[in-house]
């Protein structure tokens, strides 16, 4: 089967190849202009250093001119106006436009930041003042005035005290505000930015995250510990049940002792460890870093030094536990790291950074300008109603005139309605608040749309890969159609070429082309030769199966080509070999029906696969040949000697 002569874009940045002011055309293929930079790209992609079969300039013309008389026939057939190409070559465009759409460099830097930051630990607290979901003004007002009342105590106040007395996060009353060590990823993305800029020793200001305004203190730094690997046996105990808390005590000081003693800690661990989803591991956990565990399992398993070491039982928010090291790691280097990062960026706020920073780029480049009067006109409908006031659609609907301009192109009113009216969930509550969340969100929708249908002018690289994307589709539904489809599917023709170039197909060694029937008895030996003689050639597999096996297999068919060597039966039966052979003992009675071809295959069946590949070479020659008649076609010779190669 063919695949698509498509190119595979592993990564692409998004740096423009500035042509030169003058880019002459190459050729004309069908009065269709061909420019020279199209040309030298190709040619030069497909004649790199690592390219297995180099063409001359001379040669890659030809071959470059077939190509396009392919793509034109295309066109001519409308195969650039179907839903599937049209969806298929949107496709490829969708994903070839990410990195142009977005601030490669820093994206490239917010990975880099979360490596960095990855190489080091950092021990915090914290005090948190909630902001409770679709908060209004009034809410977040009250939160921030809590925080900063926080913040004076603070300035005299033990940070743990203040923590335990007024911290809403619901751990503080045991912990008084104690998180412990952090690295990147393990809180959300604007703590963690606070907690790596905060100098040891000090308090943050008051950030907000999507719980609400934390201060943050910064106890210490270390660098990071790398990565643990470890089995544990474990004991739960319960908060309050001090005869459950005795008895699971005494059970992890026994399990221990029998450790020391001797036992193996695996089959301990299978047996009596009371973590079920590890103990079937043999008390195995996954790799795990700072701040992946509660504080008390974490110090003890970072705290084990060589490979086989075992702790003394320790207690943990959950039960008691008995620790041995598997294997520790350090962190790996950036370009090792770098995929797992981009993965866990992608469900991070900080995702969006790199096309945030974009974005803002775009505002200024295109000049984006909003017309605050007839943004008014928004806010004053939305006052006393919602999105989806039905209201509000219609009259916002009515609105006609420029909301914004982008590059000198008018935005309407009625435009951004439309996208109100598909994207109205909001956590937001006044009208401005609202009005001001979508309006950004549409401007960049716009912008970034605006943008890619740019792309093509300011990029030669992406044009140049949008337009391989586009004819290469073409070139494999036409080639399909006219040639592989075709000569695999056209019995007569391949027939009428095998006919026409058997001695093409000459063997050096003589074919048996028949069928070994091989049978479960001596009744069942003499009624298959009795169905094969009376049968026609077609029939007999039919005939064999229908008549001789019911809910017993008596007899087996094997059909096939064979030269000497490949079948045992049809070497003693067909070449008489003088090897023995032996039958299946299930099936001791063997003979074979077909013929001994010599020489020459019998049809071109015998040699299907090599006809088949013939033949649509034969074809693709008439079909050139068709097209170079059908389509005009002119090179200019001085235009040529101007390619540069690579």
């Amino acid at each position: 089967m063919k695949s698509r002569f498509l190119p595979i874009i592993l990564f692409i940045l998004p740096v423009a190849l500035f042509a030169q002011n003058s880019d002459p055309v190459l050729m004309s293929i069908n009065g269709k202009p061909v420019l020279k930079s199209e040309f030298e790209y190709i040619y030069n992609k497909n004649n790199s250093n690592n390219s297995l079969d180099k063409k001359t300039l001379e040669e890659y013309v030809d071959l470059f001119v077939n190509f396009k008389l392919k793509v034109e026939e295309a066109k001519s057939q409308g195969l650039d106006t179907t839903k599937s190409f049209i969806n298929e070559l949107a496709g490829y465009r969708s994903q070839l436009t990410k990195p142009y759409l977005t601030d490669t460099k820093v994206e490239e830097s917010v990975l880099k930041e979360a490596y960095n930051r990855m190489k080091e630990d950092v021990e915090v607290s914290h005090i948190l003042v909630r902001i409770p979901q679709n908060a209004t003004p009034a809410d977040t007002l009250t939160a921030w005035n809590k925080i900063k009342t926080i913040e004076k105590r603070l300035l005299k106040e033990d940070f743990a005290k203040v923590a335990k007395e007024t911290s809403e996060d619901q751990s503080a009353e045991e912990n008084k505000g104690l998180i412990g060590w952090i690295s990147a990823f393990r809180t959300v993305y604007p703590f963690e930015t606070v907690a790596y800029s905060t100098p040891k020793g000090t308090i943050s200001k008051p950030v907000r995250t999507a719980f609400g305004y934390h201060l943050v203190k910064v106890h210490d730094r270390r660098n990071t510990l790398g990565e643990v690997l470890v089995s544990h046996i474990m004991r739960f105990t319960a908060q309050g049940d001090d005869a459950k808390n005795a008895k699971a005590k005494i059970t992890i000081d026994s399990i221990y002792a029998k450790i020391k003693a001797g036992d193996d800690f695996g089959k301990m661990a299978n047996e009596l460890s009371e973590d079920r989803g590890s103990a079937t591991k043999n008390g195995e956990l996954p790799w795990f870093g700072t701040g992946r565990m509660v504080p008390e399992f974490e110090t003890a398993a970072f705290a084990l030094q060589n490979k086989g070491d075992i702790s003394a039982p320790i207690q943990s928010a959950y039960g008691w536990h008995i620790l041995k090291l598997i294997d520790k790691k350090g962190i790996a280097s950036y370009e090792e790291s770098k995929t797992d990062i981009e993965s866990k960026v992608k469900r991070d706020e900080r995702a969006n950074l790199g096309q945030a920073a974009f974005v803002a780029k775009l505002k200024s480049d295109y000049k984006l300008q909003i017309n605050t009067n007839n943004l008014n006109e928004f806010y004053k409908l939305l006052e006393k109603r919602t999105l989806t006031d039905s209201v509000f659609m219609v009259e916002a609907s009515k609105l006609s005139k420029a909301l914004f301009t982008i590059a000198d192109n008018n935005i309407s009113q009625n435009k951004f309605a439309i996208y109100l009216k598909n994207n109205n969930s909001t956590d937001k509550t006044t009208a401005n608040e609202i009005i001001d969340e979508k309006l950004n969100a549409f401007i960049e929708k716009e912008l970034l749309a605006y943008e890619d249908t740019q792309l093509e002018k300011k990029y030669d690289d992406f044009r140049f890969l949008m337009q391989e994307y586009h004819d290469g589709i073409l070139l494999f539904e036409v080639s399909n159609n006219e040639v592989w489809e075709k000569a695999s599917k056209d019995t007569e023709g391949l027939a009428k070429y095998f006919n026409a170039n058997k001695s093409d197909y000459a063997w050096e060694k003589p074919h048996y082309k028949g069928r070994v029937i091989s049978c479960k008895d001596k009744a069942t030996l003499k009624a298959a030769k009795a169905i094969v003689k009376k049968s026609h050639n077609d029939s007999i597999d039919k005939y064999l199966r229908t008549r001789l096996n019911d809910s017993i297999q008596y007899v087996k068919i094997d059909k096939g080509l064979y030269v000497q060597g490949e079948n045992k039966a049809v070497d003693k039966l067909v070449f008489k070999s003088k090897e023995v052979y032996t039958p299946a003992p299930e099936y001791p009675f063997v003979f074979v029906t077909g013929k001994l071809l010599k020489k020459i295959p019998e049809d071109y069946t015998d040699v299907r696969g090599l006809v088949t590949a013939d033949y649509q070479e034969y074809l693709e020659k008439e079909w050139i040949a068709s097209l170079r008649k059908k389509y005009t076609v002119s090179v200019d010779d001085q235009v040529l000697k101007t390619v540069k190669k690579n």
